[in-house]
């Protein structure tokens, strides 16, 4: 006999007709490890280097606290939902109409819906400034350039002079706050750094800006969250945070920005090589 079903033999006692039976059910650490196996995958995946619920930054941590509102406020409306649906069923004699089905809808289709999109609406505008860095003098500017296949950091100092670049790799110093000036050389793309903010578009002929700050030194990576094309997987970048008197000695070190394809059929101004694979840890 299979071990499964070895361990769960019914067999159970009650009153049936003058027979006795047995119903004892027997289970074994299998549901247990099971059920530790399956929290264990659902916590890991409350972490990682893009993780939006666990936040590095003042803007990051704003857009998690809104999701878990609106994940618990939801929760609390289905849960509700079930309740009178319950209620509702138990009460109802069979045929019976339902009674000034009017209140139903009243309430349920209209007020109820007006005042939680209301209240998440109010929200969301008093911290839209958090998670976008408005009204925040920047510390530090960088220049991102997007382009197939390649991600492209000029970094600014106090004179609005370049003083480094770097290719596919950003760095950020710490507890500062970074203006991220960004655009797009082809194709529209988005930059994104799960764990520091929200994303936005990098559109060609326009620059966008967003403020981050990053308050933990801990292992992140960026990507361009808009589909650019065939080789779309390969535009991620590692995000190093770095001491703020040591991001001039880092951008020392970094490689020159390799040469690009040639022009081809299908991209006429030739495109960046891809740095990284689609599958390589790039931390």
């Amino acid at each position: 006999m299979p071990v499964g079903l070895a361990d769960r033999q019914p067999v159970a006692r009650g009153h049936w007709g003058g027979t006795i039976i047995d119903i004892r059910i027997r289970f074994s650490g299998h549901a247990g490890a099971a059920s530790a196996g399956l929290m264990a995958v659902l916590l890991g995946a409350c972490s990682g280097p893009q993780s939006m619920l666990a936040p590095a930054g003042p803007a990051a941590a704003e857009i998690a606290r809104g999701g878990w509102l609106m994940t618990g406020l939801f929760t609390v409306v289905w849960f509700g939902v079930l309740a009178l649906l319950w209620h509702t069923l138990r009460r109802r004699e069979p045929g019976a109409a339902p009674r000034r089905p009017e209140r139903l809808i009243l309430w349920g289709g209209v007020v109820l819906p007006v005042v939680v999109v209301a209240a998440l609406l109010v929200y969301g505008t008093l911290t839209s400034a958090r998670v976008t860095g408005v009204g925040e003098e920047p510390d530090a500017v960088i220049d991102v350039t997007a382009r197939q296949w390649q991600w492209h950091f000029r970094y600014r100092d106090a004179d609005d002079r370049i003083i480094g670049e770097s290719i596919d790799e950003l760095a950020m110093p710490l507890g500062r706050m970074v203006e991220f000036r960004i655009t797009s050389e082809d194709v529209i793309h988005s930059f994104w750094i799960p764990r520091l903010g929200g994303k936005i578009d990098a559109i060609p002929g326009r620059v966008h800006t967003l403020r981050l700050r990053a308050d933990r030194d801990t292992p992140m990576r960026g990507q361009c969250a808009e589909f650019c094309g065939l080789e779309h997987a390969r535009m991620v970048f590692p995000v190093r945070i770095v001491a703020p008197d040591a991001l001039a000695d880092w951008l020392a070190t970094r490689p020159a920005r390799p040469d690009d394809e040639p022009p081809s059929a299908d991209a006429p101004a030739g495109r960046a090589p891809p740095r990284h694979r689609a599958s390589e840890n790039v931390l």
